[in-house]
Order: C-alpha cells, then structure tokens, then sequence
C-alpha cells in the first residue's frame, strides 16, 4: 500500500507461522520510509552508516489470518500510516516497550483491541543499512486492561504475559481482532503476577503528554511577573528550550529501571538529542514545536510557591494514583507535559535528587515547569483521598480534592476547559 510521500508504503506479506511453536498463519506488514531509503538527505539528514537510518526503526504488525481470507485487511496499513505521520510530523519516536492509548477499536468494529504496545519483532533482527542501523518495531494490539496494566507496571513485563497466552499473542505477539476475554480473564493467576510486579518494582512509566494546568495561588493573577501555565483566559509562557531538554532526561532517566533517581540540574548540556547516538537534527519524546526558547531561560528565576491548583482532564487525572504509588512511593518522579499549553507538572518523592522543590518549600517553579515534592506519608494519605479515580465509573464533573493544611488543590475538569482555554 503506497502514497506519494516515502512514510507511506508498507508492505504486506502471508506469513505460515510456525506449528511447532503453535504460531498461526498471519499477515505480517511492515512500513519502510521511518528509515532513510536514499541517504541524500531527501527526506532524513544522512548522519553516517554507524547512527540510526533516519528515525532508526520501522513499524511491523502481525494480524491472525481468518480462515478463508484470501488477501490482507488494509486497516493495519492505515494504521501503522497514521503512527508514521505522527512520527514525521512531531518528530517524536517509539521504542520497545512504549504504549499508545487509541481509545477506539483498531479496526473500527466493536472489538476489545483498541491499544498498542510496542516490542521487538521477533523474526525481523535489527538490520545495518549503507544509510544507517534500521531496527523493527512490532505494534501488538491490546485490551484497555492489558493497557492499564502496562502503564502501572510496564509494557515489556505484559508483553511477556501476552507472549504466554496462545489466544492473546503467543510467542510471536500476533494480534487476533476478535479476541474477547484479556489474559486477566483467561488466566486470573496473571494478574496476580501484575499486582507482585507493581509492588515490587512501582511502574516505569515516568511521565506522560497530557491536558493539565496549574494556578499559583499564592500569588494575585494580575501579576505579570507570574509564570504559571494554562490559566482560563491568559496566554501561557512557553518552556524555553533547556527547560524541555531537562524535562526530556528526566522521562528517559525515569525509564530506565536500573537507574537512580535523579532530576539533571537546570543547566544540563544535552548532546545530540536524548540520546547521545542520535541525530542531532531529531527531537525526543515530549519536545513539541512550540517550545521555543521565547523567553531567555537565563531570565527565568526559580519561584518558591505557598499554594498551588492542579487541574487536570479525566483521563489524566486517572494516572495520579499511578503517579503516586507506582512512581514515587518507589523513590522516583513523575511528569504531566501538557498537550494543549506548553507547560509541565513533575511530581518528585524525597528520593530524587536534583529537584528544585525541597522538602521546606515543596512547590517551586521554573518559568511554566512546576516541580512538587510529596513526602511519602502525605502520598499515602492523598492515594486514601483519591481513591475513586481507580474506579472505573464514570463520575460528575468538575470534581475537586482539596488539602487546606497542604495549601494543594487538584481539580478534575472536563476536556473542553483545555481544549478551549480562552473561553
């Protein structure tokens, strides 16, 4: 399936399986245009034959093949080429182990598959090209549950369950549409294994792009020397570029499992992207186009806050019980970069090191990025607080959780709010 622009094709093959390992018949797609196909810099900036050809991977999928199907359904293509243009156009790239929240069936039925996580394609090995090194990412579908629990534990660990249920992926992860039961129902002694990894090992989701906002309300919104973020009816300050690179470490640091937790320091020198193999000319996870260094971030001061106003839509806000028992009640971070004003929220546990929120002041600013420390027996107390948003039925809103003795306020709100900031 092929359009005018390289990011367009993708290739579509029968793929017989594998019996002996009880692997299905399937369609097997894979993308080509992620990588560098030519090498003049046409479409990727050629950076040598040892970095990554272009964004350094193609997408892969593997759909059961129906009995009777003589040729393969298009809407994986479609898919992997709406994924493709979101890379072209934000820059962003995927790794192993990343999920995608689609909140719709992939295939437009009525079907539970409606997200994706992300992992090596088990028959595709990393390949060295004359333009670069290609690696190849398969999309596997998953039920909004499975999703859940890779966001509360992480990806690689649930793609490993899937990899034990015949009926769920197998051990080739091959999507079956049709799939009506999660690994949770077909085998509950899996979710056991969830609940001991969470416990064991918290999540290593460290941060997630979001519709969020924060008020100071410890300072007259008529100042206009306030740095605050989305606020109905005011123009929010941009991150200047620094402050998007630190945040940047600060979600792959959080990724890294094995790693300490710890916040770089403000005048943090990145080299050559997030990370250090990368073309420079390639931008990581959460840099958006609008986080142009408007204002000097030389001129930006940090601000000790007295009391602060979390806003948050409700898909977001059913993260926060994740943030805090998965994320800091386990010594690390967790950041909200929003989608709609370009601001962050960072909550940091007494564990990390290099925030600038202390134990003393424990909100503190830099320009639009706010930083708040918890210590862990007012998370524990806060989790008691909010433990409705883990409830899967839907509640009214607006709905507001309030800390008086804490000087915190987080409100749940309704999508427009964001979507429509000015009204």
């Amino acid at each position: 399936l092929g359009g005018p622009d390289p990011l367009d094709y993708v290739s579509m093959y029968r793929n017989l399986g594998n019996p002996a390992l009880n692997v299905p018949e399937h369609w097997h797609y894979v993308s080509f245009g992620l990588s560098d196909l030519y090498g003049d810099n046409r479409v990727h900036e050629f950076t040598g034959t040892d970095g990554p050809s272009g964004f350094g991977f193609e997408l892969t999928f593997r759909l059961k093949r129906e009995t009777g199907e003589s040729a393969p359904p298009t809407w994986p293509a479609e898919l992997m080429q709406g994924l493709a243009r979101y890379v072209f156009q934000s820059e962003n790239t995927f790794c192993s182990g990343d999920h995608v929240s689609w909140h719709s069936p992939l295939d437009n039925s009525e079907s539970r598959i409606q997200h994706m996580l992300l992992t090596e394609d088990p028959q595709m090995q990393p390949v060295q090209t004359p333009f670069g090194v290609v690696t190849f990412l398969q999309i596997v579908g998953v039920c909004t549950e499975e999703l859940h629990a890779a966001q509360q534990w992480n990806g690689q660990g649930i793609l490993e369950l899937l990899r034990t249920v015949p009926v769920a992926g197998g051990p080739w992860l091959i999507t079956d549409m049709r799939r009506g039961e999660t690994i949770f129902e077909i085998d509950p002694h899996l979710q056991e294994r969830v609940d001991k990894g969470i416990e064991t090992d918290g999540s290593n989701l460290s941060g997630v792009s979001a519709k969020c906002a924060w008020d100071d309300l410890s300072r007259p919104p008529e100042d206009d020397e306030d740095s605050r973020s989305i606020c109905i009816g005011t123009q929010p300050r941009r991150l200047s570029g620094k402050d998007t690179e630190q945040i940047r470490e600060t979600l792959r640091r959080g990724l890294e499992i094995n790693s300490k937790p710890v916040l770089p320091p403000i005048n943090t020198q990145r080299q050559n992207g997030l990370n250090h193999d990368r073309a420079p000319s390639r931008k990581d996870s959460l840099e958006s186009e609008s986080s142009a260094a408007i204002i000097p971030h030389e001129l930006i001061r940090t601000r000790q806050l007295e009391s602060v106003h979390l806003k948050f839509n409700q898909e977001s806000g059913a993260l926060i019980p994740l943030c805090l028992r998965g994320r800091l009640l386990h010594g690390r971070h967790f950041t909200y970069k929003s989608i709609t004003g370009d601001t962050a929220i960072t909550f940091v546990s007494t564990g990390v090191e290099g925030a600038f929120a202390t134990e003393e002041h424990p909100y503190a600013a830099h320009g639009p990025w706010l930083q708040i420390l918890l210590t862990e027996e007012f998370v524990e107390r806060m989790l008691e607080d909010l433990e409705d948003l883990n409830s899967s039925e839907e509640f009214k809103l607006p709905k507001e959780y309030s800390w008086p003795e804490k000087k915190l306020k987080v409100s749940i709100l309704p999508d427009a709010v964001f979507d429509n900031p000015l009204h």
